[in-house]
């Protein structure tokens, strides 16, 4: 199996990675405490340290097969003022936050382009660069599938009705299991593949189109 990065771009990665899911979970952290949740605060999450909110697995797994996830944000729904809704925002809170992240990148080179300084930017910041849009256009993609422990699963159980959310929690661990078996084995040329060839450059094309 080929590694999706060279040895050359793992310390762009790591520190791209690092701010990604520190974001990431910040924003998840700060919109529940905003609508009435302290869980996250008092547990040290509502912070934008890196090292408070990485997963071994989720981590590892962005080195060795291209994608991943960071630790999860610790949330009471039952402490929230409009649970419904919150719920649904503090889910999509995390992937929005890396959406903006690749916005803000692209900002950035934008406004190098509009002064004439590109010629003069270093090769390793483009690289930076480079990586911190696709990783954070992945992150923005990838939290949104419907599996657990993903944003999108967490968005579809937030907006299911009462019964079906019971039903939905029982069988939580095995939809985990499912989900890694589609992206770890051969099945993944139809399932994870197809994301990466098809819609995350759909996403960075996007938004480098509305720059450019």
């Amino acid at each position: 199996m080929s590694l999706p990065y060279s040895l050359e771009e793992i310390p762009y990665v790591a520190a791209a990675l690092m701010i990604a899911f520190a974001v990431h979970e910040f924003a998840h952290a700060w919109v529940a405490y905003k609508f009435g949740d302290p869980t996250a605060q008092r547990q040290g999450r509502l912070t934008l340290n890196p090292i408070k909110h990485l997963d071994p697995l989720g981590t590892i797994l962005i080195f060795i097969a291209g994608f991943g996830w960071a630790r999860p944000v610790p949330v009471n729904r039952f402490m929230f003022k409009n649970p419904k809704l919150a719920g649904v925002l503090v889910s999509v809170a995390g992937p929005v936050s890396n959406l903006v992240l690749v916005f803000l990148a692209f900002a950035i080179w934008y406004i190098f382009v509009m002064l004439g300084l590109a010629p003069g930017v270093p090769e390793f910041f483009l690289d930076f660069l480079n990586i911190f849009i696709g990783l954070n256009a992945m992150l923005f993609v990838f939290n949104l599938l419907p599996f657990p422990p993903l944003d999108g699963y967490r968005i579809i159980e937030d907006l299911a009705p009462a019964d079906i959310r019971a039903k939905m929690t029982q069988y939580e661990a095995y939809g985990s299991i499912i989900f890694l078996i589609l992206v770890i084995t051969p099945l993944d040329q139809y399932t994870i593949q197809p994301i990466f060839y098809y819609l995350i450059p759909a996403v960075t094309d996007g938004i480098y189109n509305l720059f450019f």
